[in-house]
């Protein structure tokens, strides 16, 4: 290995592989992932996204960063709403940069149309092709645990943020009550899986998925690792039960 192990599913790999074992599970999964995301959920992560949009509040004239944006959901909430508040009180236009690693989730993003506000680029979480405090805000939705090194992508978001810049990561986490997470457990590892082979006839890239949920850092260590990055007043707000959590922090 060339490091530390890295995690994909419940294996330990050398994390110089990862990258391109994660992009040949998104390669799979880019043309059914959002109908794949409604019906895992039961169209609920439609809920979770609204509360990120309407926690990120975007305004005209802001540059925000939608780190692994893939099919553009997330990107086309946040572009309506600067626009409307744009219609009320004017400004500039807002922009919106999706970054995401897999050429194949641009793809199809690109293929379902987008809003003026967006541009769509190809480009890693760990490296991202931006100036140094650039971005007034920075959300990443479902995308972080599927990164090599968490910390590394933390410091990045860190960087491109301008003083004042917000921090918002929208995460599969632990369940607050045992037993949900037993519940949960039996839905993710039976359910799941066997939805992805009758859907979109692969088994694998879903078991992959449940898997690197539950190796994701629980709601509290992920707190730390936010803070460590260098983000003041870190925290977090679960949805469902903990299920997913919204985790946000401040550039100072």
């Amino acid at each position: 290995m060339t490091g530390p192990a890295a995690t994909f599913g419940f294996r330990d790999v050398d994390p110089a592989e990862k990258p391109r074992l994660v992009r040949g599970v998104f390669d799979k999964v880019a043309g059914r992932y959002d109908l794949m995301n409604d019906l895992m959920s039961a169209g609920v992560h439609r809920l979770w996204k609204d509360a990120t949009a309407a926690r990120l509040n975007p305004q005209p004239g802001e540059v925000i960063i939608d780190c692994a944006g893939g099919t553009g959901d997330m990107a086309r909430r946040f572009a309506k709403m600067a626009r409307a508040a744009q219609l009320r009180r004017g400004g500039d236009d807002a922009a919106i940069h999706i970054i995401d690693y897999n050429a194949e989730m641009i793809a199809a993003g690109r293929e379902r149309g987008g809003e003026p506000e967006i541009t769509w680029s190809v480009g890693d979480a760990q490296r991202l092709p931006l100036r140094d405090a650039s971005a007034n805000a920075y959300v990443i939705s479902f995308g972080i645990r599927n990164v090599t090194d968490i910390s590394k992508a933390l410091a990045e978001a860190r960087r491109v943020l301008k003083p004042g810049g917000r921090f918002l990561c929208l995460e599969f986490s632990q369940p607050a009550t045992e037993a949900l997470r037993r519940a949960y457990d039996a839905y993710s590892f039976k359910v799941i899986p066997a939805i992805g082979e009758l859907v979109a006839k692969d088994r694998a890239s879903y078991q992959y998925l449940v898997e690197s949920i539950r190796r994701f850092p629980d709601q509290k260590s992920f707190v730390d690792l936010i803070t460590r990055a260098g983000f003041s007043r870190a925290g977090y707000t679960n949805f469902t039960g903990g299920v997913a959590a919204l985790h946000h922090g401040w550039a100072v």
